[in-house]
């Protein structure tokens, strides 16, 4: 059982072509730095956009930053990270960027991130993994998740599973308060 918030990690998801003056980015700087403020680890995919602006703040605060990389990128890893394990396939890849975690944010981005989301809500749903706080921040979420709502088999039930923010203080209290029970 996971009892201090220095045990604990939280993943942030999120697109790889926002750049520093995006919402996205500012959002996951200052998500970063505020849960690492509260003694948390940041984990992400490693590389660029969102990954790098929470790396960014997480380190800013004085924070520890967990990048989950894949050896077949060619790409350098962001330079905010503090620790990396590097993976050679991308399901490998997304084990360790869901299994090490406490919670979960996902911040705007591609079909990469639609992926990640995805495989977590499952997860949780299937109970393959145990409860665990799956945030959604920004505007973009809810109109998104009402599409599937409407056209996919996604139940009132499924939806009990998210939890969304608009801003990414409300996402830190989230997982903040939600975190406090976790275990791995």
């Amino acid at each position: 059982m996971i009892t201090q918030n220095s045990d604990k990690i939280i993943t942030i998801f999120g697109g790889s072509k926002c750049t520093e003056g995006s919402d996205e980015y500012r959002s996951a700087y200052t998500l970063g730095s505020l849960l690492a403020a509260e003694g948390f680890t940041i984990c992400t995919g490693g590389y660029l956009g969102v990954m790098e602006a929470a790396s960014r703040g997480a380190r800013d605060a004085g924070g520890r930053v967990l990048g989950i990389v894949m050896n077949q990128f060619k790409s350098e890893p962001n330079r905010y990270l503090t620790d990396k394990v590097a993976t050679d396939h991308f399901y490998e890849r997304l084990q360790n960027l869901i299994t090490r975690s406490v919670g979960f944010v996902a911040v705007r981005g591609g079909m990469g991130t639609v992926t990640e989301l995805s495989l977590v809500w499952n997860k949780l749903q299937t109970r393959v993994i145990g409860r665990r706080p799956l945030v959604l921040l920004g505007e973009c979420w809810k109109p998104v998740v009402n599409c599937w709502h409407e056209n996919l088999v996604v139940s009132d039930d499924d939806l009990k599973w998210l939890d969304f923010a608009d801003t990414p203080e409300a996402a830190a209290s989230i997982l903040i308060d939600k975190t406090r029970s976790v275990t791995l």
